[in-house]
């Protein structure tokens, strides 16, 4: 399962990098914005897996 959980949590960081680079290559900057914040929950989620395998 939390396997499953890290391809998830990377494949949105990877979708907010894309969207950040197409509002930045287009001049939306609330597509760019979109972009980090999925990046961000993306990492955010990502540090919690780390923490739950320190754990186990």
């Amino acid at each position: 399962m939390s396997g499953i959980d890290k391809m998830k949590n990377k494949a949105e960081e990877l979708a907010g990098q894309g969207k950040q680079a197409a509002g930045k290559a287009t001049n939306d900057r609330d597509l760019q914005a979109e972009g980090q914040a999925d990046q961000a929950s993306g990492n955010l989620k990502q540090a919690g897996e780390k923490v739950k395998d320190v754990f186990k």
